[in-house]
């Protein structure tokens, strides 16, 4: 069965999780990715976060579906090495602040004089143009300057980061998109490729613009609330019986009735301090009890039980064991079984958007570091054994 992007090649020269996450999506989706890494360390993915046997588990699944090649970007040579490639390639994608790309002549600019075809997706940590340009960052800054950090945590404790990777995997889907809107319009309008400029703030903030809409029209700072939220009540998560933890969203003004009429108080919904979606936001606190003291006399699979049953939108807080144990995502495979070449069988999360005609797919977890230099350097650009020798020899790959 093809694929959507089946002779599509993208060359991804970007380190860490952002811009490899956008070419591992497009991976997914057919697209021939060729990553390219330092000669002797690699990309910094491959020794970050948990490791068994040396192998790091994040990069087996951040890798999966690309070939590996090494080459030093520093070098002159090597920058040479990568301009023949982008001149083969539809899509590059680069993190390398904008002032180091001109140094090495690896702007848009220079890339596209022998490759106008081609689309360039340049993820820094602040983007292009400004005073920022050129400072490095990372997701962890992201978060901060995005406002999401301001906003997560309890009312009186610090501001709070996620414990993932939360700004680079936002900015990585809005890469995703940004690239196949510009490979359509490049190949229905006029030919030629474009430069997507993306950081890691961007993306984030419109997630949290709501708190810049409500300063801007009505002058309030939006403060920590926890796990609840200014605009929807109840929100919380709940403690059991049994010392677990049940999720629950009264969003919907039906939903918030329903949540009522199972924890036994059908009589909230008529009440004026309640049943109006301002006025229970205005009452939040006595809501929240209500909902908290019912569901703590309860166990889990009591609760779940009853929420279930007035459908109410509720749902038990999971860790890795119970996400691969649900029954549901069972069923839909969200986390497939690959076979790796290191570590044999591992759990990797399936692709995420089920397209019925083009599904997306794993071929394979990350490879070795320059598995495929043969491939890259003999099938693609055409070197002969000595070329690729000497290349060795001067640690250009």
């Amino acid at each position: 069965m093809t694929r959507s992007l089946e002779g599509i090649r993208v060359i991804d020269a970007a380190s860490l999780a952002a811009g490899p996450l956008v070419a591992t999506y497009l991976g997914e989706l057919g697209a021939e990715v060729i990553k390219i890494e330092p000669p002797g360390t690699g990309d910094a993915i491959r020794k970050w976060g948990a490791q068994k046997d040396g192998h790091g588990l994040m990069w087996k699944s951040v890798g999966r579906n690309k070939r590996t090649a090494t080459l030093d970007m520093r070098q002159p040579a090597g920058q040479d090495l990568l301009r023949k490639l982008a001149a083969t390639a539809d899509v590059i994608i680069l993190n390398t602040r904008p002032s180091t790309l001109e140094r090495w002549g690896l702007s848009y600019e220079t890339l596209s004089q022998d490759n106008p075809g081609l689309v360039m997706l340049h993820i820094t940590g602040f983007g292009a143009g400004g005073p920022y340009s050129d400072r490095p960052g990372f997701g962890t800054l992201g978060e901060a300057m995005s406002g999401f950090a301001h906003t997560t945590g309890q009312q009186d404790g610090p501001p709070t980061l996620p414990s993932f990777m939360l700004a680079d995997g936002v900015a990585a889907l809005t890469g995703t998109y940004a690239v196949l809107a510009a490979l359509r319009h490049r190949d229905t309008h006029d030919e030629t490729g474009q430069l997507i400029d993306l950081n890691l703030i961007e993306p984030l903030a419109r997630l949290i613009e709501q708190s810049v809409l409500t300063y801007d029209q009505l002058g309030i700072v939006q403060t920590r609330f926890g796990n609840k939220w200014d605009i929807s009540a109840p929100r919380n998560t709940y403690r059991t019986k049994d010392d677990q933890w049940i999720a629950i969203s009264g969003s919907a003004p039906t939903i918030a009735k329903r949540i009522f009429q199972a924890i036994g108080r059908p009589d909230l919904s008529d009440h004026p301090d309640f049943g109006d979606p301002q006025q229970r936001l205005k009452n939040a606190d006595a809501v929240d009890a209500a909902v908290a003291e019912w569901v703590a006399e309860r166990s889990l699979d009591e609760a779940m039980s009853v929420f279930e049953r007035e459908e109410v939108a509720a749902a038990p807080v999971y860790d890795a064991p119970r996400l691969l144990a649900d029954p549901h995502l069972q069923a839909r495979n969200t986390y497939a079984t690959v076979q790796d070449s290191d570590l044999g069988p591992m759990r990797l999360q399936a692709p995420v958007p089920r397209l019925s005609k083009t599904p997306a797919a794993i071929d394979h977890t990350g490879r070795a570091l320059g598995e495929d230099n043969d491939f890259v350097y003999r099938d693609v650009l055409g070197l002969d054994e000595q070329e690729i020798e000497q290349l060795h020899r001067d640690n250009i790959i």
